[in-house]
């Protein structure tokens, strides 16, 4: 990037360029208003929650003195503020008030009665009164009707000298009181009704927002380009943002179309329903949170947007020290829209612009596609012609391990940096409690973090943590964290790292296999962890195409674990103590390339020490560089798949795995040595070249193929085609005994956790983990002893 090129350098000349254009203007409309800030605050950052409130029934007398038209509000102290009572056309009951005046309660003005299809019939009373400066469908109501709005707060939320002396200067929750209490004394309140009600709070203060008319500064959404812009002459912001993502846009060098897409799909549908129903978006803030707004005024008010006050006072006529800056900001969104082109060197054309112009992907929240990700598809494409980047990958929302939304009011907010390098209790406190919003939450906040963190935070690591998010990355919404799984992968990093250590132990100062020239010979577990190597090579390729962080993670997970680390570290224990120096420097050679291609198939997600272990593990593979970041990412090669090996090896742990059950079943120690006896298809499986594999594996004596299995009250296991079983003699009332305690002991088990299940209260109270560990353990007792009993049905025949 060029030196000197910053982002708020752009800012003036963006905004500037769009006044030009006619799509940047000022006036008074409803925006939402923070009277504690007392800033305008986007619709983006108001937070609709459902609390409990009053709906109130207030009689407006009519003026002819026929009766009462009664409203349902649960605003009452707005009421000052009304300019008509609307009913609904089709509204039989109110027929034959449409067209008369009521009296405004408290207030001896006189408003008319309107009728207007936007008013629910169903919603209280069927009567809303009107009060357009206060409330966005009134304000849209009003405007259908040419009726002016009259303001009663001040910008500090109290009532203005707009409403009767007696309640100026109240805030507006003690003017609620008042208003409440004169309606009550005068017999106007009809009704009072607990109501759920949605509140809309600001993001930042939690404050209840307050719809206000102020003077803002407004991007045109849906006006039409000037005829003349290079790109999209005629074209609304609207326009070009839905073309972006659902046609396709014309390069503007190649001619070539280009669009957006969003990952997952169905994110489109939420981008294209928020541009269809867009608002002028309001852009000036009233908090010096961000950049001056580029626009000076002269003694008369006349404003004169410019890049800087040197050319507004050209554009002005008169010296730039008698001209204002407008003391506004431009919302922090707007700046960063700017974002995709501004810091690659426009308005120049430079050749970060050329070559990083569109970039390949956004990762961002679904909950700022509306905030940023539209914005800089609009601000780019209209100011470059070129879409800002080909894909979004929306992530989950990160909730705390019970699902709650992480805040800092909350106190549930987890520093990353704690995670990695770990903290102790206190200091962990400290920083939950401080700056809160809501001080009395301090207590609670402290009490919670005492409890779930007793002994701090331990140190996961940042490749522990980065892989914990790589493999809770599914398209879902959110996603709960759970700090066991930064543990569990640690333990990973940990099997990774030992894994290492146990190869360059096995091969310190041995062939490994990079003269090409010299002989080797691969063995069956050599040819199948290769030929593995080649499926999860191509598994992770699709899931990152895909944008399956998850999978992709899972899938070397597995490997790692499960099949290089689990199987084949062991069985090329067995190759390097038996092989001749061929068959060895073939073992040898496959240890290091598929433990150092492992390396650069994680270094996407575990990057710190894949990097640490291929400066050691790479060389050895014959690869040189000063970084495994910039070493070529693994592709499959098919050729290697060798379908021979796998079938064997997939026996072999069969096999291994049967012998532990047998043992287990039969209630002896892992050290005892016996030997194995297996029947079947044993020419067609190979299993003769698996005989000293399976003796290590198993911990046997030996392993003998036999033509039959001798008749015994043995366990047997089924292995594909063949039968094997522990040479053991087995003494039929002792193991009938053992066998049928455990069959006891385990029905005690299921009817104890089946009772749990069945209590309602425990299900609804207990944690959803402690639940769904409970229906885990039911599960494997239900599998145990589903093998048991045949056993014990078998010796008592």
């Amino acid at each position: 990037m060029e030196a000197g090129i910053r982002l708020d350098d752009h800012q003036p000349d963006a905004a500037a360029r769009r006044v030009d254009d006619g799509l940047i203007y000022r006036g008074k409309r409803l925006i939402n208003w923070d009277p504690v800030l007392g800033t305008a605050v986007s619709d983006l950052e108001v937070e609709k929650e459902e609390e409990d409130g009053t709906l109130w029934e207030i009689r407006y007398p009519l003026i002819d003195k026929s009766g009462y038209l009664t409203v349902a509000t649960t605003r009452p102290e707005t009421m000052l503020g009304d300019v008509a009572v609307a009913v609904n056309p089709d509204d039989q009951r109110y027929a034959g008030f449409v067209g008369k005046e009521v009296e405004l309660p408290l207030t001896g003005r006189r408003i008319p009665v309107i009728a207007d299809a936007s008013v629910d019939k169903t919603f209280g009373t069927g009567g809303v009164k009107i009060t357009p400066a206060h409330d966005f469908n009134d304000y849209e109501i009003g405007t259908r009707h040419g009726l002016a709005p009259l303001e009663i707060f001040t910008l500090d939320a109290k009532i203005n000298a707009n409403a009767p002396e007696k309640y100026r200067g109240l805030d507006r929750y003690a003017a609620r009181k008042a208003v409440l209490a004169d309606l009550r004394a005068a017999g106007l309140v009809a009704a009072e009704k607990a109501h759920k009600m949605i509140v809309p709070r600001c993001g930042r203060t939690g404050e209840v927002v307050e719809p206000m008319l102020t003077d803002q500064w407004f991007v045109a959404m849906t006006e039409p380009a000037p005829a003349g812009h290079p790109f999209f002459p005629g074209k609304s912001f609207r326009d070009i943002c839905l073309a972006a993502v659902n046609a396709s846009l014309p390069d503007p060098k190649t001619g070539e179309p280009v669009s957006i897409g969003f990952v997952p799909e169905h994110w489109t549908s939420w981008y294209n329903n928020w541009l269809e129903n867009v608002h002028d978006w309001c852009i000036s803030r009233q908090l010096w949170w961000g950049h001056r707004i580029p626009a000076w005024y002269d003694d008369a008010g006349n404003v004169f947007v410019a890049r800087n006050a040197e050319e507004a006072a050209k554009k002005a006529g008169k010296p730039a020290h008698v001209l204002q800056q407008d003391e506004d900001v431009l919302d922090t969104w707007f700046s960063s829209a700017l974002w995709c082109h501004s810091t690659l060197g426009w308005p120049q054309e430079t050749q970060e612009l050329r070559f990083f112009l569109p970039s390949s992907v956004l990762v961002t929240g679904f909950d700022i596609i509306s905030f940023w990700v539209v914005r800089m598809v609009m601000m780019t494409t209209y100011f470059t012609g070129k879409i800002p980047f080909r894909d979004v990958y929306i992530n989950s929302i990160v909730r705390d391990g019970e699902g709650q939304k992480m805040s800092k009011s909350k106190g549930n907010i987890l520093d990353p940096l704690d995670l990695i390098d770990g903290t102790n209790l206190e200091d962990l406190v400290v920083k939950s409690v401080s700056g809160l919003m809501l001080e009395k939450q301090r207590e609670t906040i402290e009490k919670r973090m005492r409890k779930q963190f007793p002994q701090g935070i331990p140190a996961f690591g940042a490749d522990a943590l980065r892989f914990t998010f790589a493999s809770l990355a599914t398209f879902g919404r959110t996603l709960n964290f759970d700090l066991n799984r930064c543990e569990g992968y640690r333990n990973f990093c940990n099997k990774l790292w030992n894994a290492a250590r146990f190869v360059l132990m096995n091969v310190e100062g041995k062939d490994v296999g990079l003269d090409e020239a010299k002989p080797l010979t691969l063995s069956i577990a050599d040819r199948w962890i290769i030929a593995e190597l080649q499926d999860v090579e191509e598994e992770v390729a699709e899931q990152l195409e895909q944008y399956r962080f998850d999978l992709a993670a899972r899938a070397i997970y597995e490997f790692v674990w499960n099949y290089y680390c689990d199987w084949y570290v062991e069985l090329a224990k067995v190759d390097l103590a038996r092989g001749d120096e061929a068959a060895q420097r073939g073992t040898r050679r496959t240890l290091v390339r598929v433990l150092e291609t492992i390396l650069r198939l994680a270094h996407p997600i575990i990057p710190f020490i894949t990097e640490e272990l291929w400066h050691s593990i790479g060389p050895l593979a014959g690869r040189v560089g000063n970084s495994i970041s910039v070493a070529p990412y693994p592709k499959a090669d098919f050729s290697h798949r060798d379908p021979t090996a796998s079938t064997q090896v997939a026996t072999l742990i069969a096999l291994v795995e049967s012998c532990r059950s047998l043992r287990g079943e039969m209630g002896m120690s892992p050290a005892q040595r016996v030997s194995a006896l297996i029947t079947g298809d044993v020419a067609a499986v190979g299993i003769g070249a698996l005989k000293d594999y399976l003796r290590v594996m198993a911990k046997l004596s030996d392993v003998q193929l036999v033509d039959q299995l001798p008749h015994s009250d043995t366990p047997v296991q089924v292995v594909h085609s063949l039968r094997l079983m522990l040479d053991v003699k087995v003494d039929p009332v002792a193991e009938r005994q053992r066998l049928s305690k455990e069959v006891t002991r385990l029905e005690r088990e299921i009817a104890s956790i089946n009772a749990k299940l069945a209590n309602a209260s425990f299900v609804d109270r207990a944690p959803a983990q402690i639940v769904a560990q409970e229906r885990e353990r039911l599960a494997g007792f239900l599998a145990t002893l589903e093998k048991v009993k045949p056993q014990l049905e078998r010796l008592s025949a």
